[in-house]
């Protein structure tokens, strides 16, 4: 069976796709939302506020913003343990994610979760975890409930290059391609599993690939810029809908911080992250663009910036401030009786 490739970050093929005003403040004011919010988990973090494990999101705001709209709210999302922005990007109130990561009655898993344990159904998601991998045999599975079902709905399941290699991701390829499942498998590789390069972990560093031997097609997409993104889940998601199965979708991204708020990231050089930030970041590179079209002026960005840290200011103190799960508590949700 022919599989088509591609990739989408070839300077041939750097075209700008179509985006309305509207359209273009909408991704700004989310990716912003998103980077706001994961700055003041980790300043939380540091004061000794929020506990455990912490992974941060800041560079990757593009890949999930890009892959929300182009999927509808009944459709379904799952992700690993970076998992904040997926949260709030679903609709998720920003003050219900930092409650969890505060560990407070109000959290969206009740203050028990804590970061890598998030779950909404209402919003369409399910996570939301910690073990690396889990979550790509779990979306395959939402996968097959929607087809069994015999709805349109499509599953986006998110994974890293760090997850890339776990057999039950070629499991979960295998199942979806052999009954045409309606998955997009969206890789995010931020370039580092933990503190090791991928070049230096798989054997085939063309994530979007891996599941060419089972006739799954792969899209290499540049996750820096929002629209690329949008682009190709559009087309995958088209593809999902009719039945015509899986598309593996391998997001070229970086992350900023170190894998999570323990680590230093002393495996890369400053210059390297750097060099992102200047060149490559995702908000940046929106932002250059809207100014450039005319979409808006610098007054108004700022109104959004001004508008996105009222958000998150009322949500922190909201976290801060309320109350914590009663004691009683460690006894729920630890057996579903059905």
């Amino acid at each position: 069976m022919a599989v088509a490739r591609k990739k989408r970050n070839d300077a041939a093929e750097a075209t700008k796709p179509a985006a309305s005003a509207e359209e273009l403040l909408t991704y700004y004011r989310q990716m912003l939302l998103v980077r706001r919010f994961e700055e003041r988990a980790g300043q939380m973090y540091g004061m000794g506020l929020i506990g455990g494990f912490c992974h941060l999101y800041i560079g990757q705001e593009a890949v999930v913003v890009g892959m929300e709209h182009a999927i509808d709210k009944d459709d379904a999302m799952i992700t690993g343990y970076r998992c904040h922005a997926h949260a709030v990007t679903r609709g998720v109130d920003p003050k219900a994610v930092l409650s969890e990561l505060t560990g407070r009655a109000a959290g969206i898993s009740q203050g028990k979760g804590g970061s890598m344990h998030m779950f909404s159904p209402e919003n369409g998601f399910y996570g939301g975890h910690g073990i690396v991998g889990a979550q790509v045999s779990l979306g395959t599975g939402i996968a097959f409930g929607m087809k069994y079902k015999k709805t349109d709905r499509v599953c986006v399941t998110y994974y890293g290059d760090g997850a890339a290699n776990q057999g039950q991701v070629y499991e979960s390829f295998n199942m979806a391609a052999l009954w045409k499942l309606p998955v997009i498998y969206v890789v995010e590789n931020n370039q580092y599993g933990m503190g090791t390069s991928v070049k230096r972990a798989s054997a085939s560093v063309e994530l979007y690939r891996h599941g060419e031997s089972l006739g799954i097609p792969g899209v290499q997409v540049d996750g820096m810029d929002v629209l690329a993104v949008k682009q190709a889940g559009d087309e995958a998601v088209k593809q999902a809908r009719a039945g015509e199965g899986p598309v593996v979708l391998e997001m070229l991204t970086y992350r900023y911080r170190g894998h999570s708020m323990s680590d230093p990231g002393k495996y890369r050089t400053r210059e390297e992250v750097q060099k992102m930030r200047t060149e490559r970041d995702p908000i940046n590179q929106l932002r250059e663009r809207i100014l450039s079209e005319k979409a808006a002026d610098e007054a108004a960005l700022k109104d959004i910036d001004r508008e996105i840290k009222e958000i998150i200011n009322e949500a922190a103190e909201f976290a801060q401030s309320a109350p914590e799960p009663d004691a009683a508590e460690l006894y729920t949700d630890v057996v579903l009786e059905a």
